[in-house]
C-alpha cells in the first residue's frame, strides 16, 4: 500500500438512499417484519418444546430451522434498523467481521437443514414402515450437528480470506449489512481467490443441496401419485408442499443473488434479496409450516385451550 492510503477500522453502511420519510416508514414496516418474525418463530420453537406429540425428527428439525431463522434477523435486522434512523452510524471492522460470518454461518446451515429435511420427508413418505428405524434420534442429532458444524466452519473459511486483504477506503459499503460481496469491492487487492471460493461454495451450498432436494422430492411425488387413498394423497402434498415453499424461496433468492449474471446495478438487486434473507424467508416459515400443518395447528389449539382453562380456575 502507498504511503497515502490509511487502514479502514469502521464502515459505514449506506442502506437504502431515500428521504427521511420514507425512511421512517421503512423503519416501521421492517420492524413489524422482524417483531412478526421472532414472535412466529418464537411460537413454533415453544409449541414443539412444550408438545409431546410434536416431539419427532421432522419437528426436530423445524426447531432448528426456526433457531436460524430468528439468528438470521437477529444479526443483520436491528443494526439495519438503527440506520435507518441514523444513517451516519458506522460499524467497526470488528462488528462487520462478526456480521459477515455470522450471516454466512447461517445461510450455509438453513442450505444443510433444508437438505435433511426433504430426506426425512423422503424417508417418512417413501419408507413408512422402516421410518423410525432410519430417522432414529441418534441419525437425528448427527446430521443437525453436521450442518451447524460444516456451516460454521465454511463461513470461516470466508472471513480469513477476507482477513488477509487490505482494506484502505473507502469506507462506505453499498449495502444494508456487511455482505461479502460488498465487503470485497472495498479491498485494494486481487481478490481472485476469494471470487473462486465464494464459486465453489455456492456449487457445493447451494447447487448441490438444491439438486438432492429435488431428487427428493421427485421420489416424493412418484410416492404420493401411488397412494390409493385420497385423504393419504392429500396429507402428503400438504406436508411437502410447505417445505417446497420455504426451498424455493430460500434457494431461489440465493442461486439468483450469487450465481446469476448480474444486472445494471448489482449493488440494488442485493439489497432486495437480502429483504428475502432477513425478513420474508424467516417471516414466511413459520405461517407457512403453521397455516398448511394439522399437527402445528392442533398443537396451538391445545396449548391456547390449556391456557384459558388454567385462568378460568
Amino acid at each position: 500500500m502507498g504511503g497515502n492510503q490509511t487502514m479502514v477500522t469502521e464502515f459505514i453502511l449506506l442502506g437504502f438512499p431515500l428521504n427521511p420519510r420514507i425512511q421512517l416508514f421503512l423503519f416501521g414496516l421492517f420492524f413489524l417484519c422482524y417483531a412478526f418474525t421472532l414472535l412466529g418463530n418464537g411460537v413454533i420453537l415453544g409449541l414443539i418444546s412444550l408438545d409431546s406429540r410434536l416431539h419427532t425428527p421432522m419437528y426436530f428439525f423445524l426447531s432448528h430451522l426456526a433457531i436460524v431463522d430468528i439468528a438470521y434477523s437477529c444479526n443483520t435486522v436491528p443494526q439495519m434498523l438503527i440506520n435507518l434512523l441514523s444513517p451516519a452510524k458506522p460499524i467497526s471492522f470488528t462488528g462487520c467481521m462478526t456480521q459477515t460470518f455470522l450471516f454466512l454461518s447461517f445461510a450455509h446451515t438453513e442450505c444443510l437443514l433444508l437438505v435433511v429435511m426433504s430426506y426425512d420427508r423422503y424417508v417418512a413418505i417413501c419408507h413408512p414402515l422402516r421410518y423410525s428405524a432410519i430417522m432414529s434420534w441418534r441419525l437425528c442429532f448427527i446430521l443437525v450437528v453436521t450442518s451447524w458444524a460444516c456451516g460454521s466452519l465454511l463461513a470461516l473459511v470466508h472471513v480469513v480470506l477476507i482477513l488477509r486483504l487490505p482494506f484502505c477506503g473507502p469506507c462506505e459499503i453499498n449495502h444494508l449489512f456487511c455482505e461479502i460481496l460488498a465487503v470485497l469491492k472495498l479491498a485494494c487487492a486481487d481478490t481472485w481467490l476469494n471470487q473462486v471460493v465464494i464459486f465453489a461454495a455456492c456449487m457445493f451450498i447451494l447447487v448441490g443441496p438444491f439438486c438432492l432436494v429435488l431428487v427428493s422430492y421427485t421420489h416424493i411425488l412418484f410416492a404420493i401419485l401411488g397412494i390409493q387413498s385420497g385423504e393419504g394423497r392429500r396429507k402428503a402434498f400438504s406436508t411437502c408442499s410447505s417445505h417446497l415453499c420455504v426451498v424455493g424461496l430460500f434457494f431461489g433468492s440465493a442461486i439468483v443473488m450469487y450465481m446469476a449474471p448480474k444486472s445494471r446495478h448489482p449493488e440494488e438487486q442485493q439489497k432486495v434479496f437480502f429483504l428475502f434473507y432477513s425478513f420474508f424467508n424467516p417471516m414466511l416459515n413459520p405461517l407457512i409450516y403453521s397455516l398448511r400443518n394439522a399437527e402445528v395447528k392442533g398443537a396451538l389449539r391445545r396449548a391456547v385451550f390449556k391456557e384459558r382453562h388454567f385462568q378460568l380456575e
